[in-house]
């Protein structure tokens, strides 16, 4: 146990405000755990609850001579819910971005000028699909194109459930990155 493990949230505080190290390692080891579990509890995505903890520690140090901090718990318990509640936004927002196109290609009432940018965006996913990694990209075949459940998926390729998910939960996130930034270049090309 170190002398900093002993200190109170308000000494620990003002030790990061004067740019401390160990001052910050102390909060992140105290706080990191307790932080994690409140936003699992309504993220259920490990990744997710991974990025915005590293996210929220990462500001905390950036800014710590700007915080006014009265309460540390108070704080980091807030900054959770806050980035908890732009993460359930974000990936709603993103949500019906794919549901409102997908409802797009699938109505066919696209004029020339539109079927010709769908084929292309539709080049452009199958592209960006053939750039995952082998094994990736199949698991997520099979489950996108072929319409496999996790558990046929790994029987038929000799993997775990888990190993599934991972896989096309990867392939997922590595797409809406590449294809909401192709989209939002599309929508501002059409304007």
């Amino acid at each position: 146990m170190s002398a900093y493990d002993r200190l109170t949230d308000q000494e620990l505080t003002t030790l990061l405000k004067q740019g401390d190290n160990q001052a910050f390692t102390a909060i992140y080891h105290r706080y990191k755990g307790v932080l994690y579990l409140h936003a699992y509890k309504r993220l259920q995505s490990k990744e997710d609850v991974n990025d915005l903890i590293h996210e929220l520690f990462t500001t905390l140090w950036q800014k710590r001579d700007e915080l006014n901090i009265t309460q540390l718990s108070g704080y980091l318990y807030t900054a959770v819910r806050n980035r908890v509640l732009d993460c359930i936004a974000r990936k709603q927002t993103e949500s019906n971005y794919i549901q409102a196109f997908q409802q797009f290609i699938d109505t066919g009432e696209a004029v020339a000028d539109h079927r010709i940018r769908e084929q292309q965006l539709a080049a452009v996913i199958e592209q960006e699909i053939a750039s995952l990694p082998a094994k990736m990209r199949e698991v997520f075949e099979l489950s996108r194109k072929a319409h496999l459940s996790h558990r046929e998926i790994a029987e038929r390729l000799d993997l775990s459930e888990l190993t599934v998910k991972k896989h096309v939960n990867n392939a997922l996130k590595i797409l809406r990155g590449r294809l909401t930034i192709i989209l939002l270049l599309i929508s501002l090309l059409s304007s």
